[in-house]
């Protein structure tokens, strides 16, 4: 069939994406002129023959500070966007409760990157499930996916109804085109798909492999977290999330739409592409966040704050301060505290926390957790530095130093991780990770004063 994309004053959006700055904005765009109705949402006729239609991310009736939807004014409703399905399969794509059988005891553990596919995969192919945890079901807890790719969804387009879908470039950066707009996310930047909201993602630049981390989040959205005695300012500040203009592809070809829905997933086929929104309104929509913004607190006499302070976005639970799961940075930064332990403590939690690096060295780990690498210490798993990071911290000079050219994160959840056979079985696990404390040996001998 013929590809209908018409030139318009909207490819000018498509060829460079727009954004609209602030997080839990109540935004409003248009890619043509006069596409968005005003003064009301369901006029009896809209603008160029659209389709007004409502996308809800909440029930009506949640409190307003959590009411969550947008009006979108469209080339065909969605039920014309699906048809009948068929059952699909994506095999390495895990969802809670895991019940994957493998013989990996419990343990803390550590991966190096996924190798490079040997054969042409695109995004949603590419997403390969470490860890899950809670219950889709009940849209509690999360998962934690790496993916690796080098094709792109050309014709393919999907949407994930068991969660919103947080994407963490680490090796090449990609375009991630919504229902809402366009989304260009480079390593060092994350965005968020909102649950139900179809898309398609493509490459940009030039590369072997595109790679990076998902964190599949089935409870409550993410939101900012509350500073306290922080005050108004640092952290994530509202001004530098960027959602984006109005963008929409007027494609009249065979095209597939592949659905998650309770763990399941599911393709139906389709004469155009979805992405045919052609204005909008409210308060649901996707956004992306560049995390050398993020505007970090931390010590500034003595001791090493809790990790809580690098938070960048929470999910709540229901119960407070005790989240869904947390996505936490660890950014470039100044260690100044004096006659302190500056790397992060030895700990054991009630959290469990999956961590990948995005580039640099994590200053806990002097070696072996590398760039595209993760681990996992699960809840009351003993974890922290290793030996030759403790040797150093406990005797260098203590002069202010800046901490620079790194960038970790931590997908942290209430919930025990369980972990796919996929990741008991990766041939990138490190089995010698529990080797980086051998050295942490007994300097106790009863006397008094500082060893």
């Amino acid at each position: 069939m013929l590809d209908k994309t018409r030139s318009t004053a909207a490819d000018a959006v498509v060829n460079n994406p727009q954004y609209m700055p602030g997080f839990g904005n109540d935004f409003e765009t248009e890619s043509l002129p006069g596409a968005l109705p005003q003064g009301q949402n369901s006029p009896q006729k809209c603008n160029y023959g659209l389709y007004a239609e409502q996308l809800s991310g909440s029930p009506f009736t949640a409190p307003r500070g959590t009411n969550e939807r947008s009006w979108l004014y469209r080339i065909r409703p969605s039920v014309r966007h699906t048809g009948r399905f068929s059952n699909a399969s994506y095999p390495f794509w895990k969802s809670a409760p895991c019940l994957d059988d493998h013989s990996l005891p419990l343990s803390q553990l550590r991966w190096n990157p996924i190798p490079a596919p040997a054969e042409e995969l695109s995004f949603l192919a590419g997403i390969r499930t470490m860890t899950a945890a809670g219950d889709v079901m009940t849209q509690t807890g999360m998962a934690a996916h790496a993916y690796v790719f080098n094709g792109d969804m050309v014709d393919d387009y999907f949407f994930d109804a068991d969660g919103e879908l947080l994407v963490v470039p680490q090796l090449g950066a990609i375009r991630v085109f919504t229902e809402m707009g366009i989304i260009d996310v480079e390593p060092l930047e994350i965005c968020l798909i909102p649950r139900g909201m179809m898309f398609k993602v493509t490459r940009l630049g030039e590369g072997a492999e595109w790679r990076g981390y998902i964190c599949e989040n089935y409870g409550a959205k993410f939101t900012l977290p509350d500073r306290g005695p922080i005050g108004a300012n640092c952290l994530a500040n509202p001004r530098d999330f960027k959602t984006p203009a109005a963008a929409y592809e007027d494609k009249e070809i065979p095209c597939r739409l592949h659905v998650k829905w309770c763990g399941k997933f599911y393709a139906t086929e389709i004469g155009h592409s979805p992405l045919d929104v052609v204005a909008w309104h409210g308060n649901y929509a996707p956004f992306k966040y560049d995390l050398r913004t993020f505007a970090p607190v931390g010590a500034i006499l003595f001791d090493h704050p809790d990790p809580s302070i690098f938070t960048v976005l929470t999910a709540p639970s229901g119960e407070e301060g005790t989240a869904n799961v947390d996505f936490v940075i660890f950014p470039p930064r100044w260690l100044v505290a004096e006659h302190t332990f500056r790397p992060p403590w030895y700990h054991r939690n009630i959290m469990s926390e999956f961590m990948g690096l995005i580039h640099g060295q994590y200053d806990a780990k002097a070696e072996g957790f590398v760039p595209g690498g993760m681990s996992l210490h699960n809840m009351m798993l003993p974890h922290g530095p290793d030996a030759m990071g403790f040797e150093k911290a406990s005797s260098v000079d203590l002069q202010p130093v800046k901490l620079d050219q790194t960038m970790a994160f931590m997908f942290e959840t209430r919930y025990p991780q369980q972990l796919t056979r996929y990741a008991a079985e990766l041939e990138t696990l490190q089995d010698n990770y529990l080797e980086c404390w051998d050295g942490l040996e007994r300097k106790f001998d009863g006397t008094p004063g500082i060893k």
